[in-house]
């Protein structure tokens, strides 16, 4: 592909889990890649893994805005345009009881998922609108659209996130940019199975619940994340997608 014509995608959160997958999944449909992550020495490893050539690393704390306005412009000085924005830095819940739980760590993870992904996209649109294109897709997850006991900021950000999607897809519509979610249910990433090991989560307990019986692969959501930033979803914004085995849609017990 052309190198002035090829695409660029920022994925943050990117070392790993579904972050990890979509750099992978959007690098074999062409992609450069920009892998963001506060870990920039895993993201460093991680770029090596890439098909392709020209992809790069970014150190980046999405919750700080210096950062964020530094990572935006590193993507610009190093490539001259950015395409797609995947906002998928994030971190887990405090798993305690809502009256055991802690302000500081609910603002920061507050800060992280709700804050990171308005200053990321509030960066990434400046050039976008100025291109007159451009695609975001933003993590939501299947806490934002139901009550999990417990979550409380990791849904209120999830759902924050569910709203501004829709907001922005709006205001942007017309300039060429367009912004979708997806809202993910249990996924087979290690912090899972960290969780799991810990006793925070009860992973035969969630696939009973969950319709088809399973956790999502993150490739599985990697590519419903690639399908919303391409021209094949051309007419769809201010949509969340779920993926999530039949989780939301289900009523059963």
């Amino acid at each position: 592909m052309n190198e002035e014509r090829q695409r660029v995608a920022l994925v943050t959160g990117g070392a790993s889990g579904i972050g990890w997958a979509t750099a992978r999944a959007l690098a074999a449909q062409g992609y450069r890649v920009a892998v963001a992550d506060l870990h920039r020495d895993a993201a460093r490893h991680r770029i090596e893994e890439l098909d392709g050539a020209g992809h790069f690393a970014i150190g980046a704390d999405v919750s700080s805005e210096s950062d964020v306005v530094a990572m935006i412009g590193d993507i610009m000085s190093a490539c001259g345009r950015l395409d797609v924005l995947v906002n998928n830095a994030g971190i887990g819940e405090q798993a305690k009881p809502t009256v055991q739980q802690s302000v500081a760590a609910f603002d920061t993870l507050i800060g992280i998922h709700l804050r990171g992904t308005f200053l990321a996209s509030r960066e990434a649109a400046k050039t976008m609108l100025a291109q007159g294109r451009g695609a975001i897709v933003n993590l939501c997850s299947i806490a934002g659209l139901s009550g999990i006991p417990q979550r409380n900021a990791y849904g209120a950000a999830k759902a924050g996130i569910a709203a501004m999607t829709r907001s922005m897809a709006c205001e942007w519509a017309r300039e060429g940019i367009r912004v979708n979610a997806v809202a993910p249910g249990y996924v087979a990433t290690e912090l899972a199975q960290k969780l799991a090991k810990n006793g925070q989560i009860d992973l035969p307990s969630i696939e009973r619940r969950t319709p088809m019986g399973r956790l999502a692969h993150p490739d599985e959501v990697a590519q419903a994340i690639v399908f919303l930033a391409s021209d094949a979803a051309s007419y769809i914004t201010g949509a969340v997608l779920s993926v999530d085995g039949g989780w939301h849609a289900s009523g059963a017990a």
